[in-house]
């Protein structure tokens, strides 16, 4: 499988494949936003805090969340009911599991949090290179790891180092939404834990980068990630981190899981499910009522999710003002749905996953 992976995907970073439109878009959306805070930094133009919340709103809540919850549907839409049924138990298992340890721990919850963002972003971007943008250069798992590993870090830390203050009063702020205080016995350590996080991350980015130059299989594969890697650093170094952060996951990652999804769409299995005679109905009604009634679902879950946070918080809002505060509470809200979407709908789904390329 893995072979043969790399095989096709030398093939597909070679020609111009349908699902690169989208990929060319994400690359395009990042420079040119990165172009213009340096642009605008250098003309004295500096957003409020209040406008980088309202950014971050929009991008994570308008534009990105109904493609969280797509990659779910699609991934279990054509896999068989016991197999849908059992991903649902373990996916609502995980979100009350991570929604208590928030309760009880929630520095360690933040931990986890900030994890699931680099796994999400990493390993999403890991399978986008196989289908798309070539992945010949990385020959051992050690290199794939190494690969995830930074295109994910890239998200937490450059913008630790970059921007510490902001990163660190959003920190508290989450924290403060279920243990007001919580972080300040922490604080004390940021001062060391800032320069170790960067000179790790830039060590381990020297390494992907010098490991895939010295790996590379004669395709334009190492540089088309030399060069992305590069994007992904200073699109975090030069835009503030609540922007960044709410534009990265809309107009990189989920943009760009829509260029995989297009490449793959022929060679996926079908293995039958509940939804299945729905969707392959030739009523349109039928159709548009099962997704429809898949929307709602969706919307269901999260609101629960939404409505058990503000059930157990102390302080909703992380005793911020309103837009920041609801950046808090939405980075908690999304980071819980996501540590199933990237545990059960990948590593725990060792035949497909949410990343499938065949």
């Amino acid at each position: 499988m893995a072979q043969s992976t790399r095989q096709s995907s030398v093939l597909r970073g070679s020609v111009p494949w349908p699902g690169n439109r989208p990929i060319v878009a994400s690359r395009v959306a990042l420079a040119t936003i990165a172009i213009g805070f340096v642009v605008g930094q250098a003309a004295g133009v500096r957003l409020g805090l209040t406008t980088q919340a309202a950014i971050y709103l929009f991008g994570m809540v308008a534009l990105n969340l109904p493609h969280g919850g797509y990659e779910h549907f699609n991934n279990i839409r054509q896999r068989g009911l016991t197999f849908q049924w059992r991903y649902v138990v373990e996916y609502l298992a995980l979100v009350a599991g991570f929604i208590t340890l928030f309760a009880l721990a929630p520095v360690a919850g933040l931990a986890l949090a900030i994890l699931v963002a680099v796994l999400k972003g990493g390993y999403g971007g890991l399978h986008v290179m196989d289908a798309e943008t070539g992945s010949g250069h990385l020959r051992t798992p050690i290199q794939r790891h190494l690969a995830a590993l930074v295109r994910g870090g890239v998200v937490m830390a450059v913008p630790i180092v970059a921007w510490p203050g902001t990163f660190e009063t959003f920190s508290a702020y989450m924290v403060n939404i279920f243990q007001p205080g919580g972080l300040e016995p922490f604080a004390q350590y940021f001062a060391i834990t800032r320069p170790l996080i960067g000179i790790g991350f830039a060590a381990l980015a020297v390494a992907h980068v010098g490991l895939g130059y010295l790996r590379r299989d004669g395709t334009r594969s190492w540089l088309v990630d030399a060069a992305e890697t590069a994007l992904l650093i200073a699109f975090f170094a030069v835009v503030p981190v609540v922007v960044a952060v709410g534009l990265y996951f809309p107009l990189w990652y989920s943009m760009r899981q829509v260029g995989r999804h297009v490449s793959i769409e022929d060679d996926v299995p079908e293995q039958g499910g509940v939804l299945t005679p729905f969707l392959e109905s030739d009523d349109p009604r039928v159709i548009a009522l099962t997704a429809w009634g898949v929307l709602i679902a969706g919307s269901i879950a999260t609101a629960g999710v939404v409505g058990t946070i503000l059930f157990v918080a102390s302080e909703p809002l992380g005793g911020a003002p309103l837009l920041p505060g609801l950046v808090a509470f939405w980075s908690i809200s999304i980071s819980i749905i996501a540590l199933p979407h990237v545990v059960v709908g990948s590593f725990m789904d060792r035949e497909r996953g949410i990343w499938y390329v065949p």
